[in-house]
C-alpha cells in the first residue's frame, strides 16, 4: 500500500480480536498485585512480552508521565491505547521498509538519485523532476531515508 501525500500516516488502526485479547491477558499477567493497573516495572514486562524489548528509560518515563496521579499506575485503558498506538507504529515503519527496500533495487542500503527518480515515477508519474529533486534533497538532509548523494544532487 502506498500513501497519497508524502509522509502522511496509515488510518487508525485496530487490532484484532484475538490481539486485543492477547494485549488483556498481559496485562493481567504482568498486574500481579490485581491493582487494576501496572507499575512502571510491570509496563516494561509488559512491553517485552509484547514486542521482545525493554523500553529505555526514556519511553518509560515519557509513558508514566502521561499517567493520571490518582491512580498508581498505569490503567487497563490507558495501556491498550499505548499498546495499539505502539502497533501502528511499529506498522508504519515496517511498511516504510517494504517500500524502501523495493526501490532499492541493487540491495545497497540507500537510494541514489536515480532510484529515487524511477520510483518516483512508478507512484506518482505527472510530479515534476524539480519536486521529486527537492524531496531527494529534503531526505537526504532529514535522514529519513538512506539516500546516497551522487553527482547529480
Amino acid at each position: 500500500m502506498f500513501f497519497s501525500q508524502a509522509g502522511a500516516r496509515p488510518r487508525m488502526w485496530e487490532a484484532s480480536p484475538s490481539e486485543y485479547k492477547k494485549w488483556v491477558e498481559v496485562f493481567k499477567a504482568c498486574d500481579e498485585e490485581n491493582k487494576g493497573c501496572l507499575s512502571r516495572e510491570n509496563f516494561k514486562v509488559a512491553v517485552v512480552m509484547l514486542f521482545g524489548y525493554k523500553p529505555s528509560k526514556i519511553e518509560a518515563d515519557a509513558v508514566m508521565s502521561s499517567v493520571d496521579p490518582n491512580t498508581s499506575g498505569i490503567l487497563l485503558k490507558e495501556f491498550l491505547d499505548i499498546v495499539r498506538k505502539k502497533k501502528e507504529a511499529q506498522l508504519y515503519r515496517n511498511e516504510i521498509r517494504h517500500i524502501f527496500t523495493a526501490f532499492d533495487r541493487h540491495y545497497r542500503g540507500y537510494l541514489t538519485l536515480e532510484d529515487f527518480k524511477k520510483a518516483f515515477k512508478q507512484v506518482a508519474p505527472k510530479l515534476s523532476e524539480r519536486i521529486i529533486l527537492e524531496v531527494f534533497r529534503l531526505r537526504i538532509f532529514s535522514k529519513c531515508l538512506p539516500c546516497h548523494v551522487d553527482s547529480e544532487v
